[in-house]
C-alpha cells in the first residue's frame, strides 16, 4: 500500500474521523460511510403527510400517513400526538397493510343467517338492510312509558362507540342515538 492510499484509507476510517473531526461520540459525520449518505429516508418522496388516528384499540395514537400520487406509501408515529408522542404498537406500525395489503376488501360482504359462503353486495343494498334492522328494533324495543312516566325510548339496540374517533365524530354519533331513542349510548374510551 502506497503512503496516499494509506492516507485514504486512514481518513475513510470512521474511528480515525471520530477522533480528527470533534465527533468524539461518533454519532455525527464520523458514523457516515459513502452507503449511509446517499440513503434517502422513506418517506423523502411522500406528496404530503396526513395527520390520522391508529385504528386498532381505545389509545388512539397519533400517526403520521405519508402520501405520493394519492396513494398511502408509509405510516409511522406522530410524534406531537400527546397520547403516543411519536410510538406505535406492532399492530399500529403494521396499520399500512390496511391500505395497500393484498387481503383487503373493497367490497361489502355479507353473509346471511345460517349461510356458509358470503356474497358481494352494493354498498347501497347494505345501508339499506342497515337501515331496516335499525327501524325494526327501534320499533319493537320502543318503550313510550314506563312505571306511568312518559320514557319515549328504546332499548331495541345500543351504541358501543370506537376511541379512534374525534370528539367530533363521537358528538355527532351521540345526537343520532339520542334522536333515534336509544339510551345505551357508550364509547370504547371510558370503558
Amino acid at each position: 500500500m502506497t503512503r496516499g492510499q494509506w492516507k485514504q484509507w486512514l481518513a475513510s476510517w470512521p474511528v480515525y474521523r471520530q477522533f480528527t473531526q470533534g465527533d468524539r461520540t461518533g454519532r455525527g459525520a464520523a458514523a457516515k460511510s459513502k452507503v449511509s449518505e446517499s440513503l434517502l429516508a422513506r418517506t423523502a418522496g411522500a406528496d404530503k403527510v396526513v395527520k390520522s388516528v391508529c385504528p386498532y384499540c381505545a389509545v388512539g395514537c397519533g400517526q403520521n400517513v405519508f402520501v405520493k400520487d394519492g396513494k398511502v406509501t408509509h405510516i409511522e408515529g406522530d410524534p406531537d400526538s400527546p397520547v403516543s408522542r411519536g410510538r406505535l404498537c406492532p399492530k399500529g406500525s403494521a396499520s399500512l397493510q390496511l391500505t395497500t395489503g393484498s387481503t383487503r376488501q373493497y367490497q361489502v360482504l355479507y353473509r346471511r343467517p345460517y349461510g356458509t359462503d358470503w356474497e358481494t353486495l352494493d354498498l347501497d343494498t347494505a345501508m339499506d338492510m342497515i337501515a331496516d334492522r335499525i327501524l325494526e328494533a327501534r320499533e319493537a324495543g320502543w318503550q313510550s312509558e314506563v312505571d306511568g312516566k312518559t320514557t319515549n325510548r328504546t332499548l331495541g339496540f345500543a351504541s358501543l362507540g370506537g376511541a379512534t374517533l374525534d370528539n367530533e365524530e363521537n358528538y355527532l354519533l351521540k345526537k343520532l342515538y339520542t334522536a333515534l331513542g336509544a339510551v345505551q349510548v357508550e364509547n370504547q374510551a371510558r370503558i
